[in-house]
């Protein structure tokens, strides 16, 4: 089969690989109809993260399950499946927190495990696999790759911030993730949702997803634009979708005292001044997403059409011009790349 593998920063190559199999009884094997690549990916393609020799890459993924193991009882062959970007038990007292993510028994896709790949086998399947109803339609299958990653991501951001009904929420950063805080937003009852964007077309889809002001400016002059715009109090809720020490700084004094943070940015090299952050008074909640946690959800309401968190993609490529996708997005010339093998 073929898949995708980074050899060093900037070095994407799609290769013959051999086919998965079945290592242990709780695993599935999957055919991939559509992977993506995620905007964590551009840490190692840049060279921030280190890359140390031939990495299997991609944790975004969608497919039908073509064989499983003896112990698989939740999912069948011919199913069409979502998981998420992390196996997990879904058993562990952290799973049934809510915190799969978090699983004391997380394999983590991509790196031993690539999904931007024709197949791909899934560990844990009964813990990490949920099936669709019925067959999804094509634009469906767009809808449902965003919840294996960046809709999870951006929605438990919304929700670790508490956004709701009577919030006004401020989203720092206008990637795939941010701009799918500002639909999670919207779907959890947000009165107001600020989009901190410099970018025409983020800005434009982050209105159709339900943003209702968009703030151009960064750091001090777009916390005193947030300010602005609360009358001087903050945001009830802040969603950090970046990671950045900018960022993350400009979340805090966005924040009005007693409101929310919700952080899901990959941070690199972030330091917190403790004592600014004290004197903020504001509650820090974050983390990797659980997608598990939400994908029935995700799925129930994707295949009753009532989202579309699809719309991020804005280029789709075959699965030999990987390449070129990680370029795109690394060039910002593509917010989010689909690969169809």
């Amino acid at each position: 089969m073929r898949g995708v593998v980074m050899h060093a920063p900037g070095d994407i190559r799609v290769e013959e690989r051999a086919d998965p199999t079945i290592v242990e009884p709780t695993d599935a094997i999957i055919r991939v109809t559509a992977s993506c690549v995620c905007g964590s990916d551009l840490w190692s393609y840049r060279g921030i993260d280190p890359v140390n020799g031939p990495t299997l890459m991609g944790h975004e993924y969608v497919g039908v399950v073509e064989e499983i193991g003896a112990e698989v009882r939740n999912v069948k062959v011919g199913d069409f499946v979502v998981g998420g970007w992390n196996a997990s038990d879904n058993t562990c007292e952290n799973c049934l927190a809510g915190y799969q993510g978090n699983c004391v028994h997380s394999v983590i896709m991509g790196g031993e495990i690539g999904t931007q790949a024709e197949r791909a086998r899934i560990p844990m399947a009964d813990g990490t696999l949920v099936a669709t109803p019925t067959e999804p339609t094509p634009e469906q299958v767009r809808n449902l790759l965003t919840a294996s990653d960046v809709l999870a991501t951006g929605w438990f951001a919304a929700v670790a911030a508490e956004a709701g009904p009577g919030k006004t929420v401020a989203v720092v950063g206008d990637g795939a993730v941010g701009l799918l805080a500002v639909l999670a937003a919207k779907q959890l009852g947000a009165e107001r949702i600020i989009a901190m964007s410099r970018h025409a077309d983020r800005q434009k889809l982050a209105l159709e997803l339900g943003a209702t002001d968009i703030v151009t400016e960064r750091g001090d002059e777009g916390v005193a634009k947030i300010k602005e715009l609360t009358g001087g109090y903050g945001a009830h809720s802040v969603i950090e979708a970046v990671g950045s020490q900018e960022s993350i700084m400009q979340a805090i004094h966005s924040t009005r005292p007693g409101g929310h943070i919700g952080y899901v940015g990959m941070s690199h090299d972030v330091a917190l001044p403790w004592f600014e952050v004290m004197l903020a008074s504001v509650h820090l909640h974050g983390g990797p997403s659980p997608v598990r946690r939400f994908l029935p959800q995700f799925i129930d309401l994707i295949m009753r059409d009532e989202i579309n968190p699809g719309v991020v993609f804005d280029l789709t490529l075959p699965l030999d011009q990987a390449a070129e996708a990680y370029k795109a997005m690394d060039e910002r010339r593509a917010t989010k790349v689909i690969l169809l093998p």
